[in-house]
């Protein structure tokens, strides 16, 4: 009999049953949700960005697009949506309720502030009303107004500032969304942690557009004739996320916990996330494509992996991939490789003969007759891209040259 393997992890202090989380978004906008996701097997939420409600909030429409890539669907998603549009009562009534009925799964409440004020009334209600964690949104990528969303993720000094209001009027760990428009997350990280953050999140999502139309020459999501340039988001998006959260974890000197965000839709998605060093990850797309019911083959891949490696907890993993990652001057230039062909599982298309004349090292030729490629393996580049464009999986390899 397998023994059991242990998926909790400690984030800022507080305990989660397993690192799977719904990020502040569409999919933790109420209660309601959040519930039927905990019962799903999700161990936390960022509830969806809460506002003090001053100005009623009404979103764009439509306020989505999905961005597909031949046959695959939703590769991307772009939305203009804003905070939430609930009242704050019933925000904090759900965060309550949440704690009430579901005592074991974490409630990290996301928060958008526009002053001082705002924010310390915030964090002071949403501590009130039984909130395990605060989230602080300095990173919606499609916020207008100065001193809110990512405009705060790209002023240091106003990260800090807001930072210190919320950790003086809470005491409950505070955490800190960053922005990822930007070139380095770690200068607005450290000016977190110099306010006070108890851990990091990111990214938020990245500002694009996802699509043009070309007949009616408007930005997609089309939103009565007018298009924005706004938060786009999924599979497309992970090595970004991936980046600056190794970055992150490198940081000797910033050492605050991770929860890492971005693309993840599968158990290898959010163990690639553990391994550079978050501590949770957090969903919004993958579930947006699949619904929440993903968490439960995210739960059994995990725990698969680790019963193959025999890792007993998934806290042993994180960071586990920092070690080997390193500058490219330091690479070993004297390995030098090829690829490898089965040329018994090749069906003939000619792509790796296309792209090794258009864009590698000119390295194959092709047997008309055979419809075979041969390689000559003194102008291969081990590029691999040939590898990448075969439509049959494994039938080209790397291999060390001998």
């Amino acid at each position: 009999m397998t023994a059991a393997r242990d998926l909790s992890v400690d984030f800022c202090g507080v305990k989660f049953k397993n690192p799977f989380m719904l990020a502040s978004s569409p999919v933790s906008n109420t209660g309601e949700m959040v519930g039927r996701a905990f019962d799903a097997g999700w161990a936390g939420v960022a509830f969806k960005t809460i506002a003090t409600g001053d100005t009623k909030i009404i979103h764009p429409s439509p306020r989505m697009h999905g961005y597909n890539a031949g046959d695959k669907k939703l590769l991307g998603l772009q939305n203009v949506e804003q905070v939430s549009d609930r009242s704050l009562k019933d925000n904090l009534a759900d965060v309550t309720n949440l704690k009430k009925e579901w005592p074991e799964h974490v409630v990290m409440a996301s928060i958008m502030g526009f002053s001082n004020k705002e924010w310390s009334d915030l964090a002071k209600a949403c501590t009130d009303a039984g909130a395990d964690i605060l989230e602080l949104n300095f990173s919606c990528p499609h916020m207008t107004v100065e001193g809110s969303g990512y405009k705060v993720g790209q002023a240091n000094e106003l990260i800090t500032r807001f930072t210190e209001t919320v950790k003086k009027a809470t005491n409950i760990p505070v955490v800190a969304k960053m922005t990822p428009n930007i070139t380095d997350m770690n200068e607005p990280a450290m000016f977190a942690k110099k306010g006070g953050a108890d851990g990091i999140s990111a990214i938020n999502t990245i500002r694009g557009i996802s699509e043009v139309g070309i007949n009616d020459w408007i930005p997609r999501p089309n939103v009565g004739g007018k298009g924005a340039i706004s938060g786009y988001s999924g599979p497309a998006i992970k090595p970004v996320g991936l980046r600056f959260i190794a970055e992150m974890a490198q940081n000797k000197e910033l050492g605050l916990p991770l929860s890492g965000i971005g693309g993840i839709e599968t158990w290898v998605d959010a163990l690639e996330y553990i391994l550079v060093g978050a501590a949770t990850v957090q969903v919004t797309t993958g579930i947006i494509h699949y619904g929440y019911k993903i968490v439960e083959d995210m739960i059994e891949g995990l725990q698969d992996y680790m019963a193959d490696k025999n890792i007993k907890k998934v806290s042993d993993l994180i960071g586990k991939a920092l070690p080997n990652l390193c500058d490219t001057n330091k690479f070993d230039l004297k390995r030098q490789g090829l690829a490898e062909y089965d040329l018994t599982r090749c069906v003939g298309c000619g792509q790796c003969y296309t792209v090794c004349q258009d864009a590698g090292g000119q390295a194959l030729k092709w047997n008309s007759i055979d419809r075979r490629p041969d390689l000559d393996e003194d102008k291969c580049l081990s590029c691999m891209i040939c590898s990448f464009v075969c439509p049959v999986d494994g039938m080209i390899t790397y291999r060390e040259k001998r």
